[in-house]
């Protein structure tokens, strides 16, 4: 049968207009709190790519006026589609109110997990997205995408994953975090965001997410907004992961 569905998002963010528009609608903006790697193709005809470790996707943009309105759409198989909607608003004081429309179809009869996933990711991308824009707004990230080993027992590894952070069995905004990674600058920040499927900690020079990817890992989508070594990064977190 499948699922067709709409999530609609909004805050008010401490980034003018135009510094949204980057954010949304160029590669190295989107890179800087999204997933993967993205290429824009600018323009009423454009088109958004994005590269997840070797998965590509394309999405024609339907809407295109700087600084107000970008919007795109990727479509698959069996009438699969998902679609994104950005409705920007400048304010006083170099502020924006950011609206996001997401909507999509999900084909078959076991489309709830998948959702579950969609809604979870949905929910953490957006807000971070708003602390990119917050706390980042007019810089941009070397985004550093790590995929861990199979999980067998989720609730064990999300333990484990939160004690190797130093944190309890409950952690909330604020919460602070110091993790030691060989191969990467030690990590003093907080915690600024969490659900039943992902953790966020933000760092004075950083965007770090933890995620239970919807194919079974852990998988690491972190934005550094420092001078780093990509593939070396990506190699640290990838043993320190293993090492859990």
């Amino acid at each position: 049968m499948g699922h067709a569905w709409e999530e609609r998002d909004e805050a008010v963010v401490a980034a003018s207009a135009d510094e949204v528009w980057a954010a949304i609608a160029t590669g190295p903006g989107i890179d800087s709190w999204f997933m993967g790697r993205n290429q824009v193709d600018p323009g009423p005809a454009g088109s958004v790519t994005t590269d997840v470790g070797g998965f590509v996707s394309t999405g024609t943009v339907t809407a295109w006026d700087p600084p107000s309105h970008f919007a795109y759409r990727s479509d698959g198989p069996g009438g699969r589609f998902i679609a994104f909607e950005y409705l920007i608003e400048g304010r006083d004081q170099g502020s924006a109110v950011l609206r996001l429309i997401a909507s999509g179809f999900l084909p078959g009869d076991d489309w709830e997990d998948e959702f579950e996933a969609m809604t979870a990711g949905g929910d953490m991308y957006f807000q971070t997205l708003v602390a990119y824009l917050d706390h980042f707004a007019g810089r941009f990230a070397t985004p550093v995408n790590v995929t861990g080993p199979p999980v067998a027992d989720w609730p064990a590894a999300w333990a484990a994953l939160r004690a190797g952070l130093g944190l309890g069995d409950q952690p909330a905004a604020g919460d602070p975090v110091r993790l030691a990674v060989p191969g990467v600058p030690r990590l003093d920040g907080l915690v600024d965001f969490v659900n039943s499927q992902a953790l966020g900690i933000r760092t004075a020079n950083g965007l770090y997410r933890f995620i239970q990817g919807y194919f079974g890992s852990f998988v690491l989508g972190h934005h550094v907004f420092s001078d780093t070594d990509e593939k070396q990064a990506s190699q640290a977190w990838k043993t320190w992961l293993a090492g859990l």
